[in-house]
């Protein structure tokens, strides 16, 4: 069954990592190298069985191709997968294993932050394999790129607005955001800032304790109620696929936003859904890209441009009005006028390449 996912999901390659000594069990796929090489962070996660993590792995990594592609940035997809469990010990000889196994694909892949993992991963990593963003600023990496994602996510949202409703504003608008990590407690100061009434809900009380200790305004509620909330825009900006045919009925929502990986579960089905729901979609690959653009100033030759990272970004803002009208143009879901814009790309660089 790999080999007809991969020729399903059009992947270059995938690799399997294990070591004996650690206990390292990682998948590393590689989905299209046309634009450059392939980026994407590590996860680690405690996934159910070895086959949810290669689904997940597959999927985040065609994603990271279409978030490159879209971005204008010289990148390719990529992705990968650590499987967790109690009896890891994570520590640093564990990382510096894992940076080995990144290193033997001789800088087809570079890896970044992701669930689970972080700057201080990163300079462990970085032990083994240049081939590595994300980096502390110590060392002359961009550090934590949740602030940079947060602030894409922002715009898009933004964006959304000024097509939904004439203007961009979110003041007084509700915002229901499902997950409140790095990314969610920074998009939280931008709405706030702005004047938005946000609703929060997240499994982990100490992120909702930090939100609601920094922002007295923030309100809380159960994550199951989620879906069913009175609100004029939805963020998911914790794990994918909560878009889908049983949530979709339920939403009053107006717009989705969010950092979110894979947020509809089925990208045709889902998609084509939120537009007979009149529900304005703001495509999770496009408008959580600022993560990746600030990974690719940090592979900068002459080294990392903060300014850089945030001009790449701020492009979030008008692409996704672009995109947004090119769907009502051409009467098609949003997430498919998005993948359309982004293979082009890729479709007329391999056709270069192939002249070559």
């Amino acid at each position: 069954m790999l080999f007809e996912q991969l020729e399903s999901l059009e992947h270059e390659q995938v690799v399997y990592c294990y070591d004996k000594a650690t206990g390292l069990k990682a998948i590393i796929a590689i989905h299209n190298t046309t634009l450059g090489p392939a980026l994407g962070g590590t996860r680690i996660w405690r996934y159910t069985d070895e086959a949810a993590a290669l689904h997940d792995v597959l999927r985040l990594s065609r994603g990271m191709t279409y978030k490159s592609a879209i971005s204008g940035i010289h990148l390719g997809g990529g992705k990968a997968v650590i499987i967790d469990s109690d009896n890891l010990h994570k520590g640093e000889a564990f990382w510096r294993r894992y940076g080995r196994f990144v290193n033997s694909l001789n800088g087809k892949y570079y890896t970044a932050e992701d669930v689970g993992t972080s700057p201080r991963i990163m300079e462990y990593i970085a032990q083994e394999t240049k081939f590595v963003v994300g980096k502390p600023d110590y060392l002359g990496g961009s550090g934590d790129p949740s602030p940079v994602t947060a602030y894409g996510v922002y715009l898009g949202m933004k964006a959304a607005a000024k097509h939904k409703y004439g203007k961009d504003s979110l003041k007084k608008k509700r915002v229901a955001i499902q997950g409140v990590g790095h990314v969610g407690q920074h998009l939280i100061d931008y709405l706030i800032k702005e004047g938005a009434e946000v609703l929060v809900c997240d499994i982990n009380e100490r992120n909702l304790d930090l939100v609601t200790e920094k922002h007295a305004a923030v309100k809380v509620i159960d994550p199951a109620d989620i879906y069913t909330v009175d609100a004029h825009i939805y963020a998911p900006c914790a794990l994918g696929a909560t878009v889908n045919e049983d949530t979709i009925p339920k939403m009053k929502f107006e717009i989705i936003a969010g950092a979110a990986n894979n947020q509809l579960k089925d990208e045709i089905v889902h998609g084509a859904l939120l537009r007979d729901h009149g529900i304005t979609y703001a495509p999770d690959f496009l408008i959580n890209a600022g993560g990746v653009c600030n990974c690719f100033a940090e592979l900068n030759p002459t080294g990392y441009h903060r300014g850089m990272a945030t001009s790449l970004t701020e492009q979030i803002y008008d692409r996704t009005l672009e995109i947004l009208q090119l769907a009502d143009r051409d009467n098609m879901p949003v997430q498919q006028a998005a993948m359309h814009l982004a293979q082009a790309r890729i479709d007329a660089v391999a056709k270069l390449k192939s002249c070559m």
